[in-house]
């Protein structure tokens, strides 16, 4: 089964309407022959979205508990190493790319794999593609 890396960007645009893309869609509908790995802090940085888009009236909460079982039938992968790779690989490429650590763990968790990025973050995809990071197409 081949992999990819999934982002919180594309996560999130299965939830908000006003986030929803074609290229989100595209990466949905692969996992049903496909497998996503995404860093550890993944589950955090989305629970942390969704907190926020709850907070500004962007979402409810019947429809977080919605989206949330809705991830967890999907086949994603959470990556153990990635903390292991914070002050070395990650913070190298952060520092070097000007991403937010957070977005930097993508970057590493796709080099270190050799898979693709799922991502609809312009700024991280710029930074994946001058890396040779092959882009998610679906």
């Amino acid at each position: 089964m081949s992999r990819f890396v999934l982002d919180c960007s594309t996560t999130m645009a299965w939830c908000l309407q006003d986030e929803a893309s074609s290229r989100a869609d595209a990466v949905l509908v692969s996992l049903a022959a496909q497998e996503a790995v995404a860093p550890s802090h993944w589950p955090l940085e989305v629970a942390n979205v969704l907190t926020l888009c709850e907070r500004r009236g962007r979402v409810s909460d019947a429809r977080i508990g919605e989206f949330l079982g809705f991830l967890n039938t999907l086949p994603i992968t959470i990556d153990d190493q990635t903390a292991r790779k914070a002050f070395g690989e990650v913070l190298t490429l952060a520092r070097t790319h000007q991403l937010t650590a957070y977005d930097a763990a993508y970057l590493e968790l796709a080099l270190r794999t050799g898979c693709p990025l799922a991502s609809l973050d312009a700024t991280l995809n710029e930074a994946a593609a001058g890396l040779g990071i092959a882009l998610f197409e679906g």
